[in-house]
Protein backbone atom coordinates (compact mmCIF):
# COMPACT_ATOMS: atom_id res chain seq x y z
CA UNK A 1 0.00 0.00 0.00
CA UNK A 2 0.89 3.52 -0.73
CA UNK A 3 -0.95 5.29 1.87
CA UNK A 4 -3.04 4.91 4.60
CA UNK A 5 -5.39 6.98 6.28
CA UNK A 6 -6.51 6.71 10.06
CA UNK A 7 -8.41 9.88 11.04
CA UNK A 8 -9.80 10.73 14.80
CA UNK A 9 -13.66 10.04 14.75
CA UNK A 10 -14.85 13.14 16.45
CA UNK A 11 -12.86 15.47 14.01
CA UNK A 12 -13.56 15.24 10.43
CA UNK A 13 -16.16 13.14 7.99
CA UNK A 14 -14.28 10.47 6.19
CA UNK A 15 -16.28 11.71 2.29
CA UNK A 16 -14.37 14.62 2.38
CA UNK A 17 -11.09 13.74 3.30
CA UNK A 18 -11.00 10.99 0.53
CA UNK A 19 -12.50 13.63 -1.76
CA UNK A 20 -9.50 15.72 -0.77
CA UNK A 21 -7.02 13.13 -1.21
CA UNK A 22 -8.72 11.80 -4.34
CA UNK A 23 -8.15 15.25 -5.82
CA UNK A 24 -4.45 15.57 -4.61
CA UNK A 25 -4.31 12.11 -6.12
CA UNK A 26 -3.79 9.85 -2.97
CA UNK A 27 -4.86 6.56 -3.25
CA UNK A 28 -5.45 4.30 -0.06
CA UNK A 29 -7.78 3.09 2.78
CA UNK A 30 -9.05 5.38 4.80
CA UNK A 31 -10.03 4.69 8.34
CA UNK A 32 -12.09 5.61 11.50
CA UNK A 33 -10.45 5.94 15.04
CA UNK A 34 -11.33 7.10 18.73
CA UNK A 35 -8.36 8.84 20.09
CA UNK A 36 -6.64 5.91 22.07
CA UNK A 37 -7.29 3.58 19.45
CA UNK A 38 -4.64 5.90 16.74
CA UNK A 39 -1.62 4.43 17.92
CA UNK A 40 -2.22 0.63 17.12
CA UNK A 41 -4.26 1.18 14.40
CA UNK A 42 -0.59 3.36 12.63
CA UNK A 43 1.16 0.43 13.91
CA UNK A 44 -1.39 -1.90 12.05
CA UNK A 45 -1.10 -0.04 8.83
CA UNK A 46 2.85 -0.19 9.32
CA UNK A 47 2.98 -4.03 9.67
CA UNK A 48 0.52 -4.16 6.54
CA UNK A 49 3.33 -2.42 4.17
CA UNK A 50 2.36 1.33 4.36
CA UNK A 51 4.68 3.34 3.04
CA UNK A 52 3.19 6.18 4.41
CA UNK A 53 0.41 6.93 7.32
CA UNK A 54 -1.66 9.75 7.18
CA UNK A 55 -3.52 11.42 10.50
CA UNK A 56 -6.23 13.70 10.26
CA UNK A 57 -7.10 15.54 13.86
CA UNK A 58 -5.55 17.97 16.24
CA UNK A 59 -2.39 17.62 18.25
CA UNK A 60 -3.25 14.50 20.29
CA UNK A 61 -4.41 12.63 17.53
CA UNK A 62 -0.88 13.87 15.73
CA UNK A 63 1.15 12.90 18.96
CA UNK A 64 -0.26 9.34 19.21
CA UNK A 65 0.85 8.72 15.71
CA UNK A 66 4.32 10.02 15.97
CA UNK A 67 5.38 7.68 18.83
CA UNK A 68 4.31 4.93 16.75
CA UNK A 69 6.16 5.37 14.03
CA UNK A 70 9.28 7.05 15.62
CA UNK A 71 11.82 5.24 14.65
CA UNK A 72 10.41 3.59 11.93
CA UNK A 73 11.05 4.09 7.91
CA UNK A 74 7.47 5.00 7.30
CA UNK A 75 6.68 8.78 6.85
CA UNK A 76 3.60 10.51 8.53
CA UNK A 77 1.27 13.10 6.72
CA UNK A 78 -0.67 15.30 8.79
CA UNK A 79 -4.33 16.68 7.97
CA UNK A 80 -4.78 19.44 10.98
CA UNK A 81 -8.28 18.95 11.72
CA UNK A 82 -8.07 20.09 15.61
CA UNK A 83 -7.98 23.09 17.35
CA UNK A 84 -4.77 24.67 17.03
CA UNK A 85 -2.64 22.19 15.46
CA UNK A 86 0.52 23.52 16.50
CA UNK A 87 2.94 20.88 15.31
CA UNK A 88 1.26 21.20 11.63
CA UNK A 89 1.84 25.00 11.62
CA UNK A 90 5.15 24.80 12.81
CA UNK A 91 6.09 22.33 9.83
CA UNK A 92 4.46 24.72 7.34
CA UNK A 93 1.73 22.10 6.83
CA UNK A 94 -1.65 24.65 5.33
CA UNK A 95 -4.46 24.17 7.84
CA UNK A 96 -7.34 23.87 4.51
CA UNK A 97 -8.16 20.25 4.34
CA UNK A 98 -7.75 20.73 0.18
CA UNK A 99 -4.19 21.99 0.68
CA UNK A 100 -2.74 20.15 3.25
CA UNK A 101 -3.79 16.86 1.03
CA UNK A 102 -1.81 18.15 -1.62
CA UNK A 103 0.91 19.25 0.61
CA UNK A 104 1.10 15.51 1.43
CA UNK A 105 1.52 14.64 -2.11
CA UNK A 106 3.75 17.33 -3.69
CA UNK A 107 5.71 17.18 -0.28
CA UNK A 108 9.05 15.59 0.22
CA UNK A 109 10.23 13.31 3.31
CA UNK A 110 12.20 15.32 5.66
CA UNK A 111 13.34 13.50 9.65
CA UNK A 112 12.56 15.78 12.86
CA UNK A 113 12.98 15.25 16.14
CA UNK A 114 10.71 13.55 18.85
CA UNK A 115 10.73 14.10 22.58
CA UNK A 116 9.28 11.69 25.23
CA UNK A 117 9.24 11.41 28.97
CA UNK A 118 8.98 8.11 30.84
CA UNK A 119 8.51 6.82 27.22
CA UNK A 120 5.55 8.80 26.32
CA UNK A 121 6.23 10.76 23.22
CA UNK A 122 5.19 14.16 22.38
CA UNK A 123 5.89 16.42 19.55
CA UNK A 124 4.93 19.86 21.13
CA UNK A 125 5.65 20.55 24.55
CA UNK A 126 5.02 18.62 28.03
CA UNK A 127 4.45 20.54 31.39
CA UNK A 128 3.57 20.40 35.05
CA UNK A 129 1.91 22.65 37.66
CA UNK A 130 -0.89 25.11 36.36
CA UNK A 131 -1.45 24.06 33.06
CA UNK A 132 -2.57 20.21 33.53
CA UNK A 133 -4.71 21.52 35.91
CA UNK A 134 -6.45 23.59 33.22
CA UNK A 135 -6.41 20.90 30.89
CA UNK A 136 -8.28 18.82 33.35
CA UNK A 137 -10.84 21.51 34.24
CA UNK A 138 -11.45 22.01 30.64
CA UNK A 139 -12.39 18.17 29.22
CA UNK A 140 -14.22 18.01 32.46
CA UNK A 141 -16.65 20.87 31.51
CA UNK A 142 -16.49 19.65 27.90
CA UNK A 143 -17.77 16.39 29.25
CA UNK A 144 -20.52 17.61 31.55
CA UNK A 145 -21.65 20.33 29.91
CA UNK A 146 -21.00 20.22 26.38
CA UNK A 147 -18.77 23.55 26.02
CA UNK A 148 -16.82 23.94 23.18
CA UNK A 149 -13.03 23.35 24.06
CA UNK A 150 -11.97 27.24 23.92
CA UNK A 151 -14.81 28.69 26.06
CA UNK A 152 -14.17 25.59 28.17
CA UNK A 153 -10.49 26.74 28.36
CA UNK A 154 -11.14 30.24 29.31
CA UNK A 155 -13.04 28.84 32.07
CA UNK A 156 -11.02 26.51 33.60
CA UNK A 157 -7.99 29.35 33.11
CA UNK A 158 -9.91 31.56 35.51
CA UNK A 159 -10.49 28.81 38.02
CA UNK A 160 -7.24 27.88 38.12
CA UNK A 161 -5.75 30.97 39.14
CA UNK A 162 -7.69 31.11 42.10
CA UNK A 163 -5.98 28.12 42.93
CA UNK A 164 -3.05 28.69 42.39
CA UNK A 165 0.19 27.45 43.63
CA UNK A 166 3.82 26.19 43.47
CA UNK A 167 5.20 22.66 43.20
CA UNK A 168 8.50 21.55 45.08
CA UNK A 169 10.62 19.58 42.73
CA UNK A 170 14.24 18.51 41.90
CA UNK A 171 15.92 19.09 38.38
CA UNK A 172 18.92 17.24 36.98
CA UNK A 173 21.13 17.45 34.02
CA UNK A 174 24.46 17.20 33.03
CA UNK A 175 25.08 20.76 34.32
CA UNK A 176 24.12 19.27 37.62
CA UNK A 177 20.55 19.46 39.69
CA UNK A 178 18.13 21.79 41.38
CA UNK A 179 15.45 21.91 43.64
CA UNK A 180 12.57 24.60 42.84
CA UNK A 181 9.54 25.95 44.03
CA UNK A 182 7.35 26.35 40.38
CA UNK A 183 3.70 27.27 39.52
CA UNK A 184 4.72 25.86 35.73
CA UNK A 185 7.65 23.51 35.03
CA UNK A 186 7.86 23.72 30.81
CA UNK A 187 9.60 20.77 28.60
CA UNK A 188 9.51 21.54 25.11
CA UNK A 189 10.18 19.49 21.99
CA UNK A 190 13.39 22.21 20.90
CA UNK A 191 13.16 26.32 21.13
CA UNK A 192 10.00 27.94 21.37
CA UNK A 193 9.61 31.51 21.37
CA UNK A 194 7.72 33.42 23.93
CA UNK A 195 7.39 37.30 22.87
CA UNK A 196 4.79 38.19 20.34
CA UNK A 197 4.57 38.13 17.35
CA UNK A 198 5.13 34.21 17.12
CA UNK A 199 4.67 33.29 20.57
CA UNK A 200 4.50 29.95 20.67
CA UNK A 201 5.83 28.79 17.47
CA UNK A 202 9.28 27.10 16.79
CA UNK A 203 11.41 27.92 14.06
CA UNK A 204 13.39 24.51 14.60
CA UNK A 205 12.19 20.83 14.99
CA UNK A 206 15.42 19.34 14.28
CA UNK A 207 17.53 21.17 16.87
CA UNK A 208 18.61 17.72 18.90
CA UNK A 209 17.03 19.94 22.39
CA UNK A 210 14.74 20.23 24.70
CA UNK A 211 12.98 23.78 25.67
CA UNK A 212 13.33 23.65 29.64
CA UNK A 213 11.79 26.80 31.19
CA UNK A 214 11.06 27.13 34.96
CA UNK A 215 8.70 29.83 36.18
CA UNK A 216 10.31 31.17 39.23
CA UNK A 217 7.25 33.82 40.55
CA UNK A 218 5.35 32.12 43.40
CA UNK A 219 2.68 34.55 43.54
CA UNK A 220 -0.34 34.89 41.14
CA UNK A 221 0.18 39.17 40.42
CA UNK A 222 4.13 38.02 39.54
CA UNK A 223 3.05 34.73 37.46
CA UNK A 224 1.05 36.80 35.76
CA UNK A 225 3.49 39.94 35.07
CA UNK A 226 6.01 37.56 34.24
CA UNK A 227 3.77 35.94 31.74
CA UNK A 228 3.16 39.41 30.66
CA UNK A 229 6.93 40.56 30.06
CA UNK A 230 7.58 37.49 28.83
CA UNK A 231 4.77 38.04 25.98
CA UNK A 232 6.35 41.77 25.24
CA UNK A 233 9.76 40.49 24.99
CA UNK A 234 11.32 42.34 28.09
CA UNK A 235 11.63 39.57 31.00
CA UNK A 236 13.27 40.06 33.53
CA UNK A 237 16.20 37.11 35.07
CA UNK A 238 13.83 36.62 38.37
CA UNK A 239 10.98 35.54 36.54
CA UNK A 240 11.87 32.96 34.42
CA UNK A 241 14.89 30.30 33.95
CA UNK A 242 15.95 28.38 30.87
CA UNK A 243 18.36 25.82 30.09
CA UNK A 244 19.99 25.88 26.84
CA UNK A 245 21.54 22.26 25.49
CA UNK A 246 19.56 19.73 27.53
CA UNK A 247 18.88 16.58 25.74
CA UNK A 248 17.79 14.54 29.49
CA UNK A 249 16.40 16.16 32.04
CA UNK A 250 15.37 14.15 35.37
CA UNK A 251 12.25 15.32 37.56
CA UNK A 252 11.91 13.93 41.21
CA UNK A 253 9.44 15.27 43.89
CA UNK A 254 7.74 13.99 46.86
CA UNK A 255 4.61 13.28 45.60
CA UNK A 256 3.62 9.81 44.48
CA UNK A 257 2.54 10.95 41.09
CA UNK A 258 2.68 14.14 38.73
CA UNK A 259 -0.24 15.02 36.27
CA UNK A 260 1.47 16.97 32.74
CA UNK A 261 -0.22 18.00 29.92
CA UNK A 262 1.68 16.67 27.18
CA UNK A 263 0.30 17.92 23.48
CA UNK A 264 -3.34 18.87 24.89
CA UNK A 265 -3.59 15.52 26.53
CA UNK A 266 -2.96 14.68 30.42
CA UNK A 267 -0.84 12.14 31.75
CA UNK A 268 -0.32 11.11 35.31
CA UNK A 269 2.84 9.26 36.00
CA UNK A 270 5.27 8.31 39.35
CA UNK A 271 8.53 10.49 39.49
CA UNK A 272 10.98 10.35 38.92
CA UNK A 273 10.52 11.52 35.42
CA UNK A 274 12.75 11.29 32.73
CA UNK A 275 12.87 13.37 29.80
CA UNK A 276 14.62 13.17 26.69
CA UNK A 277 14.75 14.20 23.25
CA UNK A 278 15.22 11.81 20.21
CA UNK A 279 16.84 13.59 17.40
CA UNK A 280 15.66 13.20 13.78
CA UNK A 281 13.80 9.95 14.79
CA UNK A 282 10.62 10.83 13.19
CA UNK A 283 9.97 10.92 9.46
CA UNK A 284 7.16 13.25 8.39
CA UNK A 285 6.02 14.74 5.13
CA UNK A 286 6.29 17.91 4.84
CA UNK A 287 5.78 20.83 1.99
CA UNK A 288 8.83 21.61 -0.20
Amino acid sequence: MDAVTILNRRKAGAREVEQALAAAGIAGPVALADGSEVASQVRKAVKQGARRVIVGGGDGTVNSAAGALAGSKVGLGILPLGTLNHFARDLGIPFDLDQAAAAIASGKERRVDIAEVNGHPFVNNASIGLYPLMVLDRDAQRERLGRSKRLAMLVASLRTMTRFHARRLKLSTDGGEARVDTPLLFVGNNDYRLALPGAGRRKSLDGGELSVMVMRSKSLPGFLAATGRALLGIGRQDDMVRLDGVRELKVDSARSHLTLAMDGETVTLAPPLTFRIRPRALRVIAPR
